[in-house]
């Protein structure tokens, strides 16, 4: 169904056309201010030093951060299809650009969490309505196109975060990952003029906020739960987990316009299809996790050149996006896009189970490329699948719920991924354990590619 703000209509000017390809960089812009996030890995010390914690404490400033955003995706896109993608958006880049300094200045580690917090907020702002913008600024013949732009600038972010980090650090201390992504969001709000108005709605549409309540309580607790999971307390938080979730699932059955509509889920291979980008992403999170060590372990490099060989992995996902973008529905279908891309990490990450201390410098960054063209593959192809499949009304939710799934995979790797690790170390040296969790995460990632090739196909919207 084509959009109503096709490009090809003959009441869009030739004016609005040309700025549509700044006005998708400038939303990729903003969207990069929370991938940036990755620069804050690298100050962990400096804030660990600044307020003195012990290294174990450092992980609420990301467990905070993450449990803030995920929790409020889906419904913060409800309310962008509602009030306006533009609106939500805008806000989203204003809050960011407040918590940023908020959270340079916190006086103390408790403030610091807290701001971490309303950070969080204002990434779900961002990210939940980021690619449903970018979809409405083409048609549905060219949404692929414009979704390769956006995830390559994505992904531009996550490889900047950690190149810049370290350099911000070294000269102005660790508030600077903070405050530099500042005039970022600021320019990108001010660049984004002319994005097509919201269609005007019939009637005001309810939000139902006790099942927003039910799922945020659901999310956090699931997240909590994940990160915990070799502590007890696990059980407990994925029970009332399970008990929130159902709570809201059942809220939304009796919704007169629920969040998400389930009905989406008894599409042809869509519930086999976010179950799989849970899976490739826990798969492809293993990088973040385990190559630093490795890197660690290997002397011969600074640590600059050690997170420049870390960035080119996200380096892979900005050249294979806007690629992808350009072949997708055209010369191949995003459901087979996303199957290579899924065989690409598991690649990718074979490769990196090869290395050994005498591995070049060449091959390593080699490795990371392969995996990283893979995830930028199949992350395009995925947002393709779910936004073609969810009502052009409901853009917000379909862009939400493609970074949920990530979002959850990248969380369950931080648990599955150290936990098997740990236990291969506990029996190996560590680069046995290091080659043996890699090959597990690559053969993860080509269950991942066998799932999509056995499941149907998702065709169609509800």
């Amino acid at each position: 169904m084509p959009s109503s703000t096709e490009p090809d209509s003959p009441h869009v000017s030739a004016g609005l056309l040309r700025s549509r390809p700044l006005q998708i960089a400038m939303i990729g812009l903003g969207t990069a201010t929370t991938q940036l996030d990755t620069a804050v890995n690298i100050a962990f010390p400096a804030i660990t030093r600044g307020f003195d914690l012990a290294i174990g404490d450092i992980q609420w400033v990301v467990i905070c951060y993450v449990l803030a955003y995920a929790s409020l995706l889906l419904a913060l896109g409800r309310i962008g299809d509602t009030v306006g993608h533009a609106i939500v958006y805008r806000t989203g880049l204003i809050w960011s650009a407040a918590t940023f300094l908020l959270v340079g200045i916190a006086p103390s580690y408790g403030a610091m969490l807290a701001f971490r917090c309303l950070q969080g907020i204002g990434a779900a702002l961002v990210l939940s309505c980021g690619a449903a913008l970018v979809t409405s600024l083409y048609g549905e013949e060219r949404r692929g196109r414009a979704l390769g732009i956006y995830t390559m600038m994505m992904a531009l972010g996550l490889m900047l975060g950690p190149l810049l980090g370290g350099a911000l650090v070294a000269i102005w201390d660790w508030p600077a990952v903070f405050w530099f992504r500042i005039p970022i969001a600021i320019a990108a709000l001010l660049l984004l003029r002319g994005l097509p108005a919201s269609q005007p709605r019939a009637a005001r549409e309810p939000f139902d906020i006790a099942g927003g309540i039910a799922l945020a309580l659901g999310l956090v607790t699931m997240l909590m739960a994940l990160n915990r999971i070799r502590e007890f307390s696990a059980v407990w938080l994925g029970l009332l987990s399970a008990l929130a979730l159902a709570g809201f699932i059942f809220r939304q059955s009796r919704a007169a316009r629920p969040i998400i509509d389930f009905k989406v889920f008894r599409l042809p291979g869509f519930a086999m299809l976010n179950f799989v980008s849970v899976l490739a992403n826990v798969a492809a999170f293993s990088v973040w996790l385990l190559v630093p060590y490795y890197l660690a372990r290997v002397s011969s490099y600074a640590l600059a050149e050690g997170g420049a060989i870390l960035a080119s992995g996200a380096l892979g996902a900005v050249l294979a996006a806007p690629v992808g973008g350009r072949l997708i529905g055209h010369r191949i279908s995003a459901e087979r896009l996303a199957m290579a891309g899924a065989a690409g990490i598991g690649a990718g990450l074979l490769m990196l189970s090869a290395w050994t201390e005498q591995t070049t410098t060449a091959l390593r960054v080699a490795g990371l490329i392969v995996q990283g063209v893979g995830l930028g593959l199949f992350q395009l192809a995925y947002t393709d699948i779910v936004t073609a499949a969810l009502p052009l009304r409901e853009r917000g939710v379909a862009g939400s719920l493609a970074l949920l799934t990530r979002t959850l995979g990248t969380v369950a790797a931080a648990s599955l991924v150290l936990m098997v690790f740990d236990i291969l170390q506990s029996e190996h040296e560590f680069f046995e354990a290091f080659h043996q969790t890699f090959q597990l995460a690559a053969l993860l990632a080509f269950i991942s590619a066998g799932l999509l090739a056995v499941s149907p196909r998702t065709i169609g919207q509800p």
